[in-house]
């Protein structure tokens, strides 16, 4: 008689550098390809979103309030577990694990001139989350990678390569969430992933400011200005976009602070449509560009999109222009929805972590080795 496969159904949960919602998905890897069996987004109030917000710079009685808000989401992201396998008609009985990214505060990586040391801090206290859920859970990613000197950034990418590589096309997995990264997938030779910059968060940040909004809806009201050139030659200044790769970045070099001190030292005003435009521009120009430097083995260039970017058209728009040669869908045409890709990621990575698998690419981080990623909190 021939025995029935063991279930690994493991549960994924992020909350990105925008803070407005975790992310959950409940992923199936028992098939050739992972099936997702739910998602869940779980909004994050206003209040904690500026709390996310402000300790992701310098400030007064951090200890304090990061000791706070690691519980609040420790608290929070358990809610989004239960409540994705609420969704999915299972219980917590039927879950092997969760892989939990946390949310990021503090992103420092090697050569950062902010620290002497690198690190990176993610908080959402896994502690809470195999308390309230009773399910096994890995956390702290990214600090393994760090230690075997890495950037501990992307993660992803070994992801993009496990599910959307083709032996016959070159591909670029382009995820534009609040800071923006490209996985490099040639049909033949090494993955290459790194942060590219700003994607969404300085476009949010600026529309919030403006018009009270989250983000812009498709793009609609940055489509309405004009790129400033001068405005955006200023912001591309910036050092880190001359830096090679393998890099990372976060929102403690690309904030609205650092946008309101180019805007400061300009000669002129510029209307508010004009600023996201170009802000737009800004993301979709350091895309192209990187893109354009890949070490291709075809002649024609296929994009995907994933993240909250990909649904900004008019960002889509901007990109394809830059891009005459090349294709730009989402990684709905690969088979998964555009906006779970990064929380099926760390299902995924969970996943690695209890088989004692490398969950990093070397080549994408720089560490030294491939290395288990995370630390295991058992039930």
């Amino acid at each position: 008689m021939t025995a029935m496969p063991v279930p690994e159904r493991f549960i994924g949960l992020i909350s990105g550098t925008s803070a407005d919602a975790i992310d959950a998905v409940l992923v199936d890897f028992n098939e050739d390809q992972p099936r997702v069996l739910a998602t869940h987004s779980h909004p994050l109030s206003p209040a904690v979103r500026a709390t996310i917000h402000s300790l992701a710079q310098p400030g007064s009685n951090e200890i304090d309030r990061m000791g706070e808000l690691d519980q609040l989401l420790g608290e929070a992201f358990a809610a989004a577990a239960l409540e994705v396998i609420s969704n999915s008609g299972l219980s917590p009985a039927d879950i092997t694990a969760i892989g939990s990214h946390g949310q990021t505060l503090r992103h420092r990586p090697p050569g950062d001139p902010a620290s002497e040391r690198a690190f990176s801090l993610q908080v959402a206290d896994p502690n809470q989350i195999v308390y309230r859920t009773g399910i096994t859970t890995i956390a702290d990613f990214r600090r393994r990678d760090m230690a075997a000197g890495g950037e501990g950034a992307p993660l992803v990418p070994a992801l993009h390569q496990a599910l959307f590589h083709h032996p016959d096309q070159d591909r670029a997995i382009v995820n534009v969430g609040g800071i923006a990264n490209i996985t490099w997938l040639p049909a033949h030779g090494d993955v290459i992933g790194f942060d590219t910059g700003p994607g969404n968060n300085l476009q949010d940040a600026w529309i919030h400011r403006v018009q009270g909004k989250t983000f812009d809806n498709q793009g609609l009201w940055g489509a309405s200005g004009q790129v400033q050139e001068a405005l955006l030659a200023s912001l591309l200044a910036h050092p880190y976009f001359a830096q090679p790769f393998p890099k990372s970045t976060g929102p403690e070099a690309f904030h609205i602070g650092w946008l309101d001190a180019i805007l400061s030292a300009g000669s002129r005003l510029y209307k508010p449509e004009d600023v996201q435009a170009t802000l737009r521009m800004l993301t979709a120009h350091t895309l192209s560009d990187c893109l354009q430097k890949l070490p291709r083995t075809k002649q024609t260039l296929q994009v995907y999109l994933c993240g909250g970017g990909a649904h900004n058209n008019a960002l889509r728009t901007t990109l394809s222009g830059l891009l005459p040669h090349a294709t730009v869908l989402d990684t709905g045409a690969l088979g998964l929805d555009p906006d779970w890709v990064e929380a099926v990621a760390f299902a995924w990575l969970a996943r690695q972590t209890l088989k004692g698998l490398p969950g990093n690419l070397p080549a994408v981080t720089g560490a030294r080795a491939a290395q288990v990623l995370g630390a295991i909190y058992p039930a």
